[in-house]
């Protein structure tokens, strides 16, 4: 049984002069193996160990850094252009003409503020110019991902998995469990969203990451694709502003590691797409790197969205060489 192995958005503490400043990096792992239990047997669901963690690999990269099961490129497997950065090696995307839709898993305790301002974003998503950076990435029939983004099923799970320390397995029984209430989740043109309220922890969110996307299957043999986004608050660690545009650090903070995941997801859906030579897929290209933005009242913000203000991390075109863009 193939195991899915997932993409993180990691962090990396720099220190200059007398502060310490946190520069997120977002990282790849487009690799899949299978998992084996300490004591030889196989786990029951293969893509995670017997602590409930996700199975990667961990190779060393530049600065000392490790880096988390990025591969090396396999040129028998690219067909795509190499001249944007970016490589296609003939996996699955999700292109369908339908476009894309959006569930969440709302986990935990959510105020109707909170979930509006990232449902505004999901629908301001839809026929943008931020989100058409997307149709410039296509299949082995050079077909493209359409421009189009609905916000799908909304669940409200409280606190099935408890809310400490969450393990990566935790985080796919929120999935399969949702999907069990409701069949949208079984969407194989779909993202799910499990999105943490800031009163949950999780292994590895804060320390290591901001949020990551996956896939597994259920016992429909359909491809399950979702991603984990928490709630950070006020930590630094994935709070690029403490004031910000719509009154709410950590919600605001949440809207750009979740478009990093969205756009990840439709243009590498089985981790088997679209990434670049050192495995980095096109949200990880850009990652905090918001471009030219607007001050206003003491935040920043780059992008608005039926009228509410966002900081957006940019995405990568590619197109024209390739490069990270808000539009296109």
């Amino acid at each position: 049984m193939r195991s899915p192995s997932k993409i993180k958005y990691l962090l990396s503490a720099i220190a200059a002069c007398f502060a310490l400043i946190v520069t997120p990096v977002a990282l790849a792992d487009p690799s899949e193996q299978g998992a084996v239990a300490s004591n030889g047997k196989a786990i029951k669901n293969p893509g995670f160990d017997a602590s409930g963690e996700a199975i990667e690999k961990v190779i060393t990269v530049t600065r000392g850094k490790s880096q988390k099961g990025v591969p090396n490129i396999d040129a028998s497997r690219i067909v795509g252009s190499t001249s944007n950065g970016i490589f296609y090696h003939n996996g699955r995307i999700l292109n369908d003409p339908s476009g894309l839709k959006v569930n969440i898993i709302w986990y935990g305790t959510w105020t109707q503020a909170e979930t509006s301002t990232i449902q505004n974003l999901i629908t301001g998503l839809n026929g943008s110019q931020y989100y058409n950076i997307n149709t410039t990435y296509y299949d082995s029939l050079k077909k493209p991902i359409p421009n189009l983004v609905t916000l799908g099923a909304q669940i409200i799970d409280s606190y099935s998995q408890g809310k400490s320390n969450l393990s990566d397995q935790q985080i796919w029984n929120v999935v399969s469990q949702a999907a069990q209430r409701n069949t949208a989740i079984y969407d194989s043109k779909a993202i799910n969203l499990v999105l943490t309220s800031k009163d949950v922890t999780k292994t590895g969110f804060l320390t290591s990451y901001c949020g990551w996307h996956n896939f597994n299957y259920t016992n429909t043999n359909v491809p399950i694709q979702y991603a984990f986004i928490g709630n950070p608050g006020t930590n630094s660690a994935c709070v690029f502003q403490q004031i910000s545009p719509n009154g709410d650090a950590g919600i605001d903070a949440m809207a750009s590691v979740i478009a990093h995941e969205i756009v990840e997801t439709v243009t590498d859906p089985q981790l088997n797409a679209w990434y670049d030579s050192r495995g980095y897929e096109n949200g990880d290209k850009c990652a905090w790197n918001f471009g030219t933005t607007t001050t206003l009242n003491g935040y920043q913000y780059n992008l608005i969205f039926n009228s509410k203000k966002y900081l957006i991390q940019q995405n990568w075109v590619n197109s024209g060489g390739g490069s990270c863009r808000l539009s296109y």
